[in-house]
C-alpha cells in the first residue's frame, strides 16, 4: 500500500474482471480482510423496475407523495 493508501490490483485480475480506470468500488472491512466490491449504476430498465417496486411498496404502506415531501422538508430543517 502506498503512503496515500492506494493499492495496486494486479493486471491479470483487472483483465479477468474487466476493470478499467474509473471503475468504482465499495470497500468493506472485516476483522482481518479488506473486500473491494465493484459497483455500477443500474441500467435504465433496472432503474425503472426499482422505481416501480418502490412505488408499489409505498402504496401498500399507505405513503403519499405529500408524506415524502414533508419528510424531506423536515430532514432539511424547513419545518
Amino acid at each position: 500500500m502506498s503512503s496515500k493508501g492506494q493499492v495496486v490490483i494486479p493486471e491479470d485480475i483487472r483483465k479477468r474482471l474487466g476493470l478499467k480506470a474509473g471503475s468504482q468500488f465499495i470497500v468493506v472491512a472485516g476483522e482481518d480482510a479488506v473486500i473491494l466490491k465493484t459497483i455500477s449504476p443500474p441500467s435504465i430498465d433496472e432503474f425503472d423496475e426499482l422505481v416501480q417496486k418502490a412505488r408499489r411498496q409505498a402504496r401498500k404502506a399507505g405513503i403519499k407523495q405529500s408524506d415524502i415531501k414533508e419528510a424531506v422538508a423536515e430532514v432539511r430543517g424547513h419545518r
